[in-house]
């Protein structure tokens, strides 16, 4: 498995290896445009070319892509839903063009239609979202911290989403250990806490991690990112995630503050390559 974060894109994208590299990445995480929203900036072939060459000089291995922050399937605004429908299609089909192997997106919230309609939309407008799509890059749901109404907090309805779904496109999750911890599961119980992650969605489906302690307290479904072994699940807690994610062979990408990312992918390539 290897080690990242989330890196900028400021200039171009042809500059996120670059910037990966400087602090350590084996693999990035990006956004390819705003995350608060805005047209997308082109990506034409020569910054795709670029993109690749950088890639391949700083030995980055993966490419993951965050969707924008404004999606919301289960909106009951038409332009709302049909928007985040094609904010995602449209990271899938850039994600194949610069090689991503992921994008990953939140689900957005039931606060206007009440749960049962909302996982309805969702399912309806992640359908639409992928039909017809047979891109090599594929979609992960992202757990949430679970703050007032937002869907995916529970893994178990991350599992019953995806299967109603039923694409071979969207393959998984991408477990956030902040936000899982907020929404109550504690991994600092780590065995008791796996065996509930393989209960509700299956340790398969985790696709890839997103390693962040929490300046919260578990439960408190509050979503505050923490330097490894600074926050409310620790050291000894995060060991056992990596171990988890070596043997499962699951990449680890930190979204925690600069300069204090670099010590934090030092901390888990230290946790991975102890003998």
């Amino acid at each position: 498995m290897n080690i990242g974060c989330h890196v900028s894109i400021a200039g171009g994208i042809q500059n996120a290896p670059k910037n990966g590299a400087e602090v350590g990445c084996e693999v990035i995480q990006i956004f390819t445009r705003s995350p608060q929203g805005g047209k997308a900036p082109e990506l034409t072939p020569a910054a795709v070319k670029e993109f690749k060459t950088q890639k391949s000089n700083f030995k980055i291995k993966e490419v993951y892509i965050h969707a924008p922050y404004y999606i919301n399937f289960a909106s009951a605004n038409n332009r709302i839903r049909y928007g985040s429908s094609s904010a995602i299609r449209s990271e899938l089909e850039r994600g194949n063009l610069i090689g991503a192997k992921y994008v990953m997106t939140h689900i957005g919230t039931a606060k206007e239609l009440g749960h049962k309609e909302s996982i309805k939309k969702t399912v309806e407008m992640l359908k639409k979202t992928l039909e017809n799509y047979n891109g090599k890059t594929l979609l992960l749901l992202e757990n949430s911290a679970g703050a007032g109404e937002i869907i995916g907090d529970s893994l178990k309805e991350l599992a019953e989403i995806i299967k109603k779904v039923n694409s071979p496109s969207i393959v998984g999750i991408c477990l956030d250990t902040q936000h899982s911890f907020a929404s109550g599961y504690d991994w600092r119980n780590f065995e008791k806490t796996l065996e509930r992650v393989d209960k509700e969605i299956g340790i398969e489906n985790i696709k890839l991690i997103h390693a962040n302690d929490s300046q919260a307290d578990c439960g408190s479904n509050r979503d505050r990112h923490e330097h490894i072994g600074q926050g409310k699940i620790g050291s000894e807690a995060f060991q056992k995630v990596v171990s988890f994610a070596q043997k499962n062979k699951i990449d680890m990408i930190c979204e925690t503050e600069a300069p204090g990312n670099k010590k934090d992918i030092e901390t888990l390539k230290r946790f991975r390559d102890k003998k």
